[in-house]
């Protein structure tokens, strides 16, 4: 028993730092408030240096904030070179989603989505795992695109295989640094802020009455999954699905 007391104080967040890159709203803003309110010391990182600010004033307590665009490979490192020593790394950073079928993709865009969300969180682990402390962990971000592609998805699935299977194989290369990942369905974030208010609020109402647990769903739903990676010592290499059932359906 007083092991197991004892674990579970040294996989709690209190007094843990956190950073988490794209942090400034939605799900990542989201992970960063939970962590506080248990005790973590959180660090938001964002390229908006008002919003880093505004994220870092919403949390309180000792939050702090950093805007660097985590797509400047040379700016990550120079990041985490300054932040120094933390427990956990999580990576919710991406832009809006632009789905398309094949023969209308910009293949540049599409390039750029890979970046944001593919090369930068590779920087990011790249540049911040030798500053994980013994016991820390790393939780990316993919989706369902991924596992339940459809119509139009075609770079938004690519990107998402691409994820779980970096999520695998950090595990292995980074061991004893736990690495895992969190798939989220339909979440209302600005991640859809490329539709207007109409648009979105038909897509939230489309997708949700399509699901089993009839809605789609909300960031701070979506968070307690990475908070939970980030204190279930025994897991890694493992993508978390919180999608409301959209891969059944």
């Amino acid at each position: 028993m007083h092991k197991e007391n004892s674990m579970q104080r040294e996989n709690g967040l209190q007094q843990k730092r956190v950073v988490v890159v794209g942090g400034s709203s939605g799900i990542g803003l989201a992970v960063a408030q939970q962590a506080a309110s248990q005790g973590a010391k959180v660090v938001i990182v964002s390229r908006t240096a008002e919003r880093v600010q505004k994220a870092v004033e919403c949390i309180g307590g000792e939050a702090q904030g950093q805007a660097v665009d985590v797509s400047d490979e040379g700016a990550v490192a120079t990041l985490f070179a300054k932040l120094g020593a933390f427990d956990h790394l999580v990576f919710t950073a991406g832009d809006s989603l632009h789905l398309r079928d094949l023969a209308s993709t910009d293949l540049q865009q599409a390039r750029r989505a890979f970046e944001l969300r593919y090369w930068a969180a590779l920087a990011a682990v790249k540049y911040g795992s030798p500053h994980i402390r013994k016991e820390g962990s790393i939780v990316l971000t993919t989706g369902i695109a991924g596992q339940r592609p459809q119509k139009g998805w075609v770079i938004a699935a690519s990107v998402c295989g691409t994820i779980e299977a970096l999520t695998r194989a950090l595990a292995v290369e980074l061991a004893p640094i736990r690495v895992n990942a969190v798939s989220p369905g339909v979440v209302r974030t600005n991640l859809w802020q490329n539709m207007s208010a109409p648009e979105r609020e038909r897509l939230y109402e489309s997708v949700g009455n399509s699901l089993p647990v009839g809605r789609v769903g909300e960031a701070s739903e979506i968070a307690q999954a990475y908070l939970f990676l980030m204190q279930e010592g025994f897991a890694t290499g493992q993508t978390v699905v919180v999608d409301g059932g959209t891969v059944l359906v």
